[in-house]
């Protein structure tokens, strides 16, 4: 009769171990794929601006510096390998794509123009389907993180070694307003 008592003992725990196991590896595959969501949104983003820059290339001459910005980015985009790099890309475009924007009150014709509304209003839409899925993203990771760190999940945790992941943060320059000087 004690031989069975262990025996239950020891399955119920293995069980209790690969529930919680198998809670770590869902929570971490959910991160994965919301920072999947962000990096198609990015992607969409970066393929959106040669078409941008060509729009407003020949209304915005002297604001060069700032087109050529945009342009580096999205080659740097091409070859940024992690979650940091990219959010870090992400911030100064979002910081450049401001602005562009603002800059371009001062030029009428552009905010006229077709091909600039039509870009503008694409920007403007994935511009919001990024901001949700950082938010999914960092939820995904605040979810994961938490059942790194509570009992007893985080002995399991520990075993296997899963390792905490990086919220999406902004950061210096996207946080601030954007300065716009027309005195050029």
């Amino acid at each position: 009769m004690f031989g069975w008592v262990v025996l239950i003992i020891v399955v119920l725990l293995i069980v209790f171990i690969i529930s919680i196991y198998n809670g770590l590896v869902t929570a971490k595959m959910n991160v994965e794929n919301s920072w999947s969501q962000i990096d198609v949104q990015l992607q969409r983003r970066f393929d959106l601006i040669p078409n941008f820059v060509e729009t407003v290339k020949g209304y915005m001459a002297h604001e060069q510096e700032t087109l050529e910005k945009m342009t580096a980015l999205r080659t740097s985009w091409v070859n940024a390998n992690t979650i940091g790099d990219k959010a870090k890309l992400d911030n100064e475009l979002s910081s450049t794509l401001k602005s562009i924007m603002a800059i371009s009150e001062n030029y009428p014709d552009l905010k006229a123009n077709q091909n600039f509304l039509q870009l503008s209003e694409e920007l403007s839409n994935t511009e919001n389907k990024i901001s949700f899925a950082r938010q999914f993203y960092n939820d995904s990771v605040t979810i994961y993180n938490t059942k790194l760190e509570v009992f007893p999940s985080n002995i399991i945790a520990g075993l296997f070694h899963f390792s905490p992941c990086d919220l999406f943060k902004t950061e210096g320059e996207a946080r601030e307003n954007v300065k716009v000087d027309f005195g050029k």
